[in-house]
């Protein structure tokens, strides 16, 4: 991975994010060569979610080694959800800007955005990925209904110790809807399991973005 470009994504909101760009030499430079970008979504921005998740770099140093450039962003002024599911549409819109294929992931309060994202942007959305999903956010947005809306295949992973998201509805409608699902022997914050869960991720998205076809 190369050095981190600094973005300001498009909106009316004031969202920054880092451009992690896939390594082909000493020169590498973020749209050199890639051709698909993965959107990554933090963790509630209330509880300390950045873009420095470490759930989340884990799943960018996997997409960059694949040659998938990542975009991890951080949230504009908290919004109950809402605003928050407009940033992530708006890095959507700046990727497919850019790429030729486009995927998001997104972890925790990030999975639920992640999802809900997808199922609602007017640009393609090629694959999805998510780790340990909030399943609703409020009477608005639920993220375990609007699986069944979603436009791309869905990869969940979740912990099977997990005491503070209740993945279980996504869980659910993911398996009822034929998309993948991976269990992990962990709690909420993937101690010690999160590169393999960023592997995993990464290999789910790369698939269905057409990298090494």
């Amino acid at each position: 991975m190369t050095e981190s470009d600094a973005v300001l994504v498009p909106g009316a909101r004031d969202v920054r994010a880092s451009l992690d760009a896939t390594a082909s030499g000493d020169d590498a430079r973020a749209d050199a060569d890639a051709t698909a970008c993965v959107v990554a979504c933090p963790p509630h921005p209330q509880m300390g979610g950045v873009r420095s998740d470490r759930r989340l770099t884990a799943t960018s140093d996997a997409l960059t080694d694949a040659g998938v450039d990542c975009l991890r962003f951080d949230y504009g002024d908290w919004d109950d959800g809402r605003g928050e599911r407009e940033d992530a549409r708006n890095a959507l819109r700046w990727a497919t800007d850019r790429y030729d294929a486009v995927g998001v992931y997104g972890y925790s309060f990030g999975g639920a955005i992640a999802i809900l994202a997808a199922a609602s942007v007017e640009v393609p959305v090629h694959a999805c990925a998510v780790l340990a999903p909030a399943s609703r956010l409020n009477e608005e947005l639920d993220a375990a209904a609007a699986v069944d809306d979603l436009p791309c295949p869905l990869q969940v992973g979740y912990g099977e110790r997990d005491e503070t998201a209740d993945s279980t509805p996504v869980v659910e409608a993911a398996e009822r809807c034929q998309q993948r699902v991976i269990a992990y022997a962990s709690d909420h914050h993937f101690v010690g399991q999160h590169q393999q869960a960023g592997r995993d991720a990464a290999d789910f998205l790369g698939t269905h973005l057409g990298v090494g076809e």
